[in-house]
């Protein structure tokens, strides 16, 4: 499993050789203005909530790929009316292929586009291959919910908001990953405008104090599970 993050909430997920992408809002974050969207590969592409700052570019890299949309009922039935490729899940419900199954998992957030529509209920996803599981938490609190994570899975990395002010900050994130049994967290939502920026050095170091890893990728830059 190889992740690469597109930053903001953006990630690229290749398992053997298909390319997963996570919450796509890279043309309008200017952090990111090196990546080309045109060329991104996306198989699938999963959405966590229906706000502009994680569905911003879904559409254009939809239709050119073709990937499958995997999120809530709502935001799933939104995209099918526009003639993209979709699979509806609601919470609990697994995507499952071949390669990797996906699962709906609960966030406490909110959830609309920037029409106006209802988005449906916020999630996050356990993603799973044969030999490595991964949760991708999206926009959320810390919730107790996130313990019912470990007693079905082992995870060997979580992808945890840390910016703070909409999601949980750094030390709300460290309770996070004890209740999710899991040391080795990749920072997201952070940085990319002024209500979410942090101290990376520090939030690192808050990390390593109660012995877990917290993984600041730059935009571009990616890490092997």
């Amino acid at each position: 499993m190889n992740i690469t993050f597109l930053g903001h909430s953006c990630f690229s997920i290749e398992i053997n050789e298909v390319t997963i992408l996570i919450d796509p809002f890279i043309s309008g974050n200017a952090l990111a203005s090196h990546i080309d969207i045109s060329s991104l590969k996306a198989d699938f592409i999963l959405l966590t909530h229906a706000h502009q700052d994680h569905v911003l570019d879904v559409e254009v890299i939809a239709e050119r790929t073709k990937a499958v949309i995997i999120s809530n009922y709502e935001i799933a039935m939104y995209y099918g009316a526009k003639d993209l490729n979709i699979f509806p899940l609601n919470h609990g419900g697994t995507f499952k292929s071949d390669t990797f199954s996906a699962k709906y998992v609960n966030a406490i957030h909110t959830s609309s586009f920037a029409d106006g529509t209802y988005g449906g209920e916020p999630g996050g996803f356990v993603i799973s291959s044969k030999d490595k599981n991964l949760y991708v938490a999206g926009d959320t609190a810390v919730t107790m919910d996130m313990k019912l994570i470990p007693m079905s899975v082992k995870l060997d990395a979580s992808i945890f908001p840390i910016g703070d002010t909409f999601t949980m900050g750094v030390e709300d994130a460290i309770i996070a990953s004890d209740l999710v049994a899991c040391g080795k967290v990749i920072g997201c939502h952070f940085n990319t405008f002024p209500p979410i920026e942090i101290d990376t050095d520090d939030a690192k170091s808050k990390f390593s104090s109660k012995g877990k890893e917290l993984i600041i990728l730059e935009i571009g830059e990616n890490k092997s599970l």
